[in-house]
């Protein structure tokens, strides 16, 4: 994973979950639930992160083999 790319979906996860708990504490659901998602958004971008790398690996792969 790209180092950018980890660190925005860190971000995302690590900003979600103080939104999620801030709900919780304040009794806020819309807080609480404007935190889930964006939980749910960073570990979307990771996975989408880490497929995007598996692509690249196999497209290099695929372009040292044709080299041969």
């Amino acid at each position: 994973m790209a180092l950018e790319d980890k660190f925005d979906s860190t971000k995302d996860k690590v900003a979600g979950k103080a939104k999620e708990v801030e709900g919780k504490a304040t009794g806020n659901e819309s807080r609480k639930a404007e935190g889930k998602a964006q939980g749910i958004l960073g570990k979307a971008k990771e996975k989408l992160s880490d497929a995007k790398e598996s692509v690249e690996d196999v497209a290099e792969d695929i372009k040292e083999k044709l080299k041969k």
